[in-house]
């Protein structure tokens, strides 16, 4: 059993920047995949950031350039630096682990088996 916490969201402006922690229990994050997602009442919760066991990263469209995903492994942490942040990326964000797909987890839901309990992001325009 892998339990995540997820550290970091709040209330910024737009433009603004903040960056989401997420430390795990248990497995060393260099082994498994790990990414990053967000939910909007009413909208399906969606695929933001992921990162392989080969170091390789997947972003959505709406968040390439802007945010960056990344790891301490020493500190089984993983982090998302959000910059340029826009109204549209609040949102409750999801840290989640797939052990099964370590190389090729991408931003498919059904591969993450472990979630945290999420943290609220909410950018003001």
């Amino acid at each position: 059993q892998v339990q995540l916490v997820e550290s970091g969201g709040g209330s910024v402006q737009a433009g603004g920047s903040l960056r989401l922690s997420c430390t795990a229990s248990r497995y060393t994050y260099g082994s498994i995949c790990m990414g990053w997602f967000r939910q909007t009442p009413g909208k399906e919760r969606e695929g933001v950031a992921s990162l392989a066991r080969d170091v390789s990263t997947t972003y959505a469209d709406s968040v390439k350039g802007r945010f960056t995903i990344s790891q301490d492994n020493a500190k089984n942490t993983l982090y998302l630096q959000m910059n340029s942040l826009k109204p549209e990326d609040t949102a409750v964000y999801y840290c989640a682990a797939s052990m099964a797909y370590p190389d090729s987890c991408g931003l498919t839901q059904r591969k993450f088996r472990y979630w945290g309990q999420g943290t609220q992001v909410t950018v003001s325009s």
